[in-house]
């Protein structure tokens, strides 16, 4: 049996978004109200799309979507020069890689979470991993917009 997420389980990744901007840039990120994706091509993919694979008592993945343009004002707030495409690409896997470890907190260590892997262009590598639908959760940060797209099924 899958039991789906929940409004409480949506605001830990919320809060999680939160946390991450205000400790590594010093400055908090707007998080506006989750929605549920119902078509098969969301137009919440961006420049640069940070995919962990969830396994264990759960299933489904954790993406973190964003311009390039957000990401390289991180970069820039967290004292970095480079700005290749490479770095985004690290940033953007560091970022989805640490949300899940925020909501692991929640969720608990039944919560497997993979190393971070870039997704090509515009997340068409997106595979569902769950039978619920995802859920994007929206931020806008220094006028950029980016998404945390979740997806994720409980084995209970």
């Amino acid at each position: 049996m899958h039991v789906k997420l929940r409004p409480e389980d949506i605001e830990v990744f919320s809060e999680a978004i939160t946390h991450f901007f205000i400790t590594c840039t010093g400055e908090t990120a707007s998080v506006r109200s989750a929605f549920l994706i119902e078509r098969d091509t969301p137009a919440v993919w961006n420049d640069f799309n940070g995919l962990i694979e969830i396994s264990g008592d759960y299933t489904g993945s954790i993406c973190f979507s964003a311009p390039r343009a957000l990401l390289s004002h991180v970069l820039l707030k967290m004292g970095e020069s480079v700005f290749t495409d490479d770095r985004h690409g690290d940033i953007v896997g560091e970022i989805a890689n640490t949300l899940s470890g925020q909501a692991r907190r929640h969720f608990g260590e039944g919560l497997g979470i993979a190393p971070p892997r870039v997704l090509d262009g515009a997340a068409k590598a997106f595979v569902a991993r769950a039978s619920s639908l995802p859920y994007a959760i929206p931020l806008r940060w220094h006028g950029y917009e980016a998404h945390l797209v979740v997806q994720l099924d409980s084995r209970e």
